[in-house]
């Protein structure tokens, strides 16, 4: 009697083979990464100009309804990535945060992420995908020989309360379609994945 066909198995397919037997992996090149920034950069460019101009002349009779559109990102001290290493933190208690690179030859930096907590010195010490996302970003920047100068900025003038914090968060997450943030990756086909 012949052996009957057996049910193959969703996880132990064979992968792709690169070097040494390791799997295949699909490297951006530094036109692709450079084009990435540079969609991101038209779109968020005039935000950050309007973010300036507002620094230059503030109205103290100012009509906006988008709460979001006071917040000025650049105005707020860039710290590096590695922060929550620090022996103290900068920043304790309910935040917003903006995670940007300063691309070379770009006129304005590029917003990857926006995020929120209510501890802003405990919130980067344990798991986040977005450094996930950041640190293979780093790395494709530094495969293509491009110079990656990641920050990360908090403001604390929010809501105690999460779902007015998180509220606000989702206005600015409209508002700047950061390309790490799970509501605008698929805008940006962003290539940057999670191990």
């Amino acid at each position: 009697m012949p052996a009957s066909p057996r049910q193959g198995s969703l996880f132990e397919q064979p992968a792709p083979a690169g070097r040494d037997n390791e799997p295949a992996e699909l490297a951006l090149n530094v036109q692709q990464l450079q084009s990435w920034q540079q969609r991101i950069h038209s779109f968020q460019s005039p935000l950050f100009q309007a973010d300036g101009a507002s620094q230059e002349q503030a109205s103290l009779f100012s009509n906006h309804e988008d709460p979001a559109a006071e917040i000025q990102p650049l105005s707020l001290k860039p710290l590096p990535l590695s922060f929550w290493r620090w022996p103290q933190s900068p920043h304790q208690g309910a935040a917003l945060y903006w995670v940007m690179d300063r691309p070379s030859g770009l006129q304005h930096p590029i917003l990857l992420y926006i995020g929120e907590t209510m501890a802003a010195d405990r919130r980067w010490k344990g798991e986040h995908d977005c450094k996930a996302y950041l640190s293979a970003y780093q790395e494709a920047c530094v495969d293509c020989g491009l110079t990656c100068r990641t920050s990360i900025r908090f403001w604390g003038d929010v809501p105690k309360a999460t779902r007015a914090r998180r509220q606000l968060e989702q206005t600015l997450i409209r508002r700047w379609q950061p390309p790490f943030n799970k509501e605008s990756r698929d805008r940006w086909a962003t290539p940057f994945q999670a191990a």
